[in-house]
């Protein structure tokens, strides 16, 4: 179900995670009242920096590792990437939510179909974040976890197809 990646590849900020930006709106005010255009591209532009960022940061993080435990990096290094990988993300989603709630002002309509891809967005990031995770696991760890989720009653070999470790390790 899940596609095979690179996962040396470091991520960039991608359209699963753009749409979030309504969803993810922070109340600037926290008075739950209503808002402003100024307040709601304030509110929907901070939501969207923190989400991404967030985002960015995570697989970022897991994607470094992944390159750690195959000593293609030091840590030194990993922590060189995530802070130019923040970096460049803040940037990013802050131009990409900043357009996006301008757009949701002129055109109020888009609220409902960005917002469903926003969950489809989330969705996609949630897949990106497992790959990351499970790329980053040597032969042996896969295998202790497929036998942990398979006395858990979970069949986590239909998220990770074919190519996956024996389960002779324990």
């Amino acid at each position: 179900m899940f596609t095979k990646r690179s996962h040396s590849k470091l991520p960039g900020i991608k359209l699963e995670m753009a749409s979030m930006a309504g969803l993810a709106s922070i109340d600037l005010k926290i008075n739950g009242g209503t808002l402003n255009n100024a307040e709601f591209i304030a509110k929907s532009t901070l939501g969207g920096v923190v989400v991404s960022t967030a985002y960015q940061v995570l697989l970022t993080g897991l994607r470094s590792q992944a390159m750690v435990n195959r000593d293609q990096i030091t840590k030194s290094m990993q922590i060189q990437l995530i802070f130019s990988s923040v970096s460049n993300s803040l940037k990013e989603g802050a131009a990409i939510s900043l357009s996006l709630s301008c757009l949701l002002i002129v055109f109020p309509w888009l609220r409902l179909p960005l917002s469903i891809l926003g969950l489809l967005g989330a969705s996609k990031a949630s897949i990106e974040v497992f790959n990351a995770f499970w790329g980053g696991l040597n032969e042996i760890q896969k295998a202790q976890l497929l036998n942990a989720s398979r006395e858990a009653g979970v069949n986590l070999r239909q998220f990770i197809g074919n190519n996956s470790p024996s389960n002779q390790f324990t």
